[in-house]
């Protein structure tokens, strides 16, 4: 593995100089010091893509964790500037996403994809990056909405320094079609050029067709709720094509325990940049032991100081003993005994209620620190237990051949024993599981229900997925927060606001943008896979 994160790590280094390079067009062409077409590795490039798509600690720190895993219920905060989890605002946290990927994941793709098209050696490794590009927007659209994308990425290659944003019905549809034509393209016979530069198959294109059918029954899926006609031809279209079959098909990005951005970004923010702002939130611990669910003690513990960073004297892997593991609620802060969302009035407050010098946070769980919040935690894209789930849900939908209850059995299982490649040692006994189905059996009449809350514990720290899915089918139901200050009304976000920037540097696109939301530039404004119901 070392190989592959040094090779992230050139690749990063080069995907920085392309990215400063594209800002002085005429020295590029001229200063024969400056980074050419004809001198840049674009195997580096490709796997800065995939680098920067696994996550750094800049957006993660604070799209992922501060927004996505509190808005989502997965964690909780009582710190302010952790807004997600009392929708509160802030500027340069909703845009970090985009202000990290569009020059660095969006910029590399796009110049990788127009080195190696029509260039008969690279045709295969084309081919994967035309499918890598559709996890890079499909996350950007997902996170924003409309977002450029026929024309961003081209400032270099195009001359277009203000792309116009377009919209995520007609950025769907061409994913679609990009992955249905690159999955057709692959040639298992032809040259593989990429090799260890791909970090997740090494250019196995056996591994990427499968990828791609399996992102596509992501994409199709995510259609539920606006044209459903439409997602059953393009679900169909994944199942025939041909998805993951286990979970060794998984696609799985890995990552050294290094304290800068080749680390794990999340793991990077919970072991080591913020390791005591956060807590497991109780509506997910709670969700968990209602149903006595074997992976709690892969997914929290209990430290006695978990202040202390990875690498100090005295950090603590703390106490995984599945009984001891208490959630945080959220929606609380520590302002004292005059406001009602002091964490003393929580109802499962482990400490003095009356004592408000001090506060009894240690007794609640933070994120496990053996498997998920470590620096070299692997990074989920995509895998087997998400298909499965899905293909229960079309299954249930009457979308595809089989029974929904064994897809959903299937899933369930894989998200059980892909803790495995989290280090969770041996895991989940096949017992374990089989007990855990047994007592929470699948019930059709609440199939959506089921469905996509074992999809909300599946997605546990791939949390622009677990927001994503939420949105999408409103499981599990979770109890909002009306905190003073929300800039929501209560309700959980939507989406993510643009940068402010946009409105003055590309206000031409943007404000076209906005128009098309009904409240405008807003984190409740709905895109539109996410139509109100």
């Amino acid at each position: 593995m070392k190989k592959y994160i040094y090779r992230s790590t050139l690749g990063l280094v080069f995907a920085m100089a392309v990215s400063s390079c594209n800002k002085n067009l005429e020295s590029i062409n001229n200063d024969p010091n400056h980074i050419t077409s004809s001198s840049m590795d674009y195997n580096l490039l490709f796997t800065a893509v995939q680098a920067y798509t696994a996550g750094t600690d800049y957006e993660a720190w604070r799209n992922s964790m501060i927004y996505c895993s509190t808005m989502i219920q997965h964690l909780s905060s009582l710190q302010g500037y952790w807004n997600g989890d009392k929708y509160t605002y802030s500027g340069g946290y909703n845009s970090a996403y985009w202000d990290r990927q569009f020059p660095n994941a969006v910029t590399n793709v796009v110049e990788t994809l127009n080195n190696w098209k029509d260039k008969t050696t690279y045709a295969n490794a084309y081919n994967i990056t035309r499918i890598m590009k559709v996890v890079v927007f499909q996350r950007m659209t997902d996170l924003y909405g409309d977002v450029p994308y026929s024309e961003a990425g081209k400032g270099y290659s195009g001359g277009i320094t203000y792309p116009k944003y377009d919209k995520q019905q007609a950025i769907y549809m061409d994913m679609l079609n990009e992955l249905n034509e690159a999955a057709k393209a692959l040639d298992a016979n032809a040259t593989n050029t990429l090799k260890n530069a791909d970090v997740m198959y090494q250019g196995d294109v056996t591994k990427w067709k499968k990828f791609a059918y399996s992102q596509m029954l992501r994409l199709a899926m995510r259609m539920t709720k606006v044209d459903p006609a439409t997602a059953q031809t393009w679900v169909q279209t994944a199942v025939a094509g041909g998805l993951f079959t286990s979970n060794d098909d998984n696609a799985i990005i890995k990552h050294d325990a290094v304290t800068s951005t080749n680390s794990n970004g999340n793991g990077l923010t919970l072991a080591y940049n913020d390791p005591n702002a956060s807590r497991v939130s109780q509506s997910f611990i709670d969700r968990m032991k209602n149903t006595n669910d074997p992976r709690l003690i892969y997914y929290a513990t209990v430290c006695t100081n978990p202040g202390v960073a990875f690498g100090s004297s005295g950090y603590d892997y703390g106490d995984t003993t599945w009984a001891k593991q208490l959630g945080m609620p959220n929606g609380y802060d520590q302002q004292g005994a005059t406001t009602t969302t002091d964490l003393h009035y929580a109802a499962n407050y482990p400490g003095n209620k009356t004592d408000f010098t001090s506060y009894a946070i240690n007794s609640y769980s933070v994120v496990n620190r053996y498997t998920f919040a470590r620096l070299d935690a692997p990074s989920f894209i995509l895998t087997y237990a998400e298909n499965q789930l899905l293909l229960a849900e079309a299954a249930l939908r009457g979308w595809v051949s089989g029974n929904a209850a064994d897809y959903y059995n299937a899933g369930v299982t894989a998200a059980m024993n892909q803790l495995t490649q989290t280090g969770a040692g041996a895991g989940v006994s096949a017992a374990q599981i089989a007990a855990y189905l047994a007592a929470n059996p699948f019930n059709a009449a609440d199939g959506y229900n089921q469905i996509n809350t074992q999809y909300y514990i599946a997605t546990f720290m791939d949390e622009y997925e677990a927001w994503s899915n939420w949105r999408r089918s409103g499981y599990p139901v979770l109890q909002q927060v009306v905190y003073i200050g929300n800039v929501t009304n209560g309700t959980i976000p939507r989406r993510f606001t643009y940068p402010t920037s946009e409105a003055t540097i590309n206000a031409t696109n943007y404000n076209d943008a906005i128009s098309r939301y009904t409240d405008g530039d807003k984190m409740t404004s709905r895109m539109w896979w996410d139509a109100a119901q």
